[in-house]
């Protein structure tokens, strides 16, 4: 038999949750009704207050949250309204500006996930009462935490050394940042290098490339990889750590000009590269 946990459990004390659902306008009225879910969420446990209003993200409508929360001594908040991506940074500051730590607050989004995506009003609701049921029940479980500043690796990774790639290592150096590119083939370019001319303006392929190629290899905030791939990647948002493998040159790379006159002497069959050329409808490898 399972042991049924309690929000008291985790040392929260008596929960006192405040429910809160916006019509935004008729955007989540007029689909969803919006007096039947709050009156839904006013039955459930540990459920202090559930009011609705025309505009909860107004100033309105904080003061509304603020005043519930220090009237009815709430300390857990449920707004459902629109999606967090827009006003849950607005509705955790007005929970803090009334003394509730903004991780005590959980959003609904019953605007995008039902008003927005149905046309059945009654199924629409339903939905919005499971939406805002399971936010009630999740945020009574939910804990204070604090905001910390971490130290945080400035320095960027770029996969790929096509013109993308390119671009986006010359913006990233020019900004001040370092920059690591790993490119698998022996040169940078990618598939821009084996066109002659661009589309639309059929502007030469060389001409707009080898700039940047040049810009890349004298920029100081730039450390390239050629001819190298990435094996493995670890750590996290800010730290992280990558392993590069890096493929044998047999060559001096500080000494090598590119002039391309030891290719004459060298033992190995073909110049290593895997990139293709396209005959009609065949391709075949490059071999040099």
């Amino acid at each position: 038999m399972h042991r049924v946990i309690k929000p008291e459990d985790n040392g929260n004390g008596a929960v006192r949750i405040g429910f809160f659902i916006c019509h935004c306008g008729v955007n989540i009225s007029s689909i969803v009704n919006v007096a039947e879910v709050r009156d839904y969420i006013a039955k459930l446990p540990n459920v202090v207050v559930s009011q609705d209003y025309k505009f909860m993200c107004s100033d309105p409508g904080q003061d509304l949250i603020k005043n519930a929360i220090k009237t009815n001594k709430l300390n857990r908040v449920v707004v459902a309204a629109c999606s967090p991506l827009m006003h849950e940074g607005t509705f955790r500051a007005a929970c803090e500006k009334a003394g509730i730590n903004r991780f005590l607050f959980q959003m609904a989004n019953v605007r995008e996930h039902c008003s927005w995506v149905h046309n059945d009003k009654i199924r629409a609701t339903e939905k919005a009462k499971a939406l805002a049921h399971a936010a009630i029940s999740r945020v009574a479980y939910q804990i204070p935490m604090e905001v910390k500043k971490a130290k945080l690796n400035p320095d960027t990774l770029v996969v790929g050394g096509g013109i993308a790639g390119i671009q986006a290592a010359l913006e990233i150096a020019d900004s001040g940042n370092n920059v690591y590119m790993v490119e698998r083939e022996p040169s940078i370019g990618g598939k821009m290098a084996l066109f002659d001319k661009t589309f639309p303006t059929l502007d030469c392929s060389a001409c707009i490339l080898t700039p940047k190629m040049v810009s890349v290899g004298h920029s100081e905030n730039i450390k390239l990889f050629t001819w190298s791939e990435v094996v493995a990647v670890s750590g996290y948002l800010g730290n992280f750590k990558v392993k590069i493998k890096k493929k044998a040159r047999y060559v001096d790379t500080d000494k090598c000009t590119g002039c391309g006159q030891c290719w004459s002497h060298c033992p190995a069959v073909r110049f290593p590269s895997r990139r293709q050329i396209i005959f009609g409808d065949k391709i075949i490898n490059e071999k040099r």
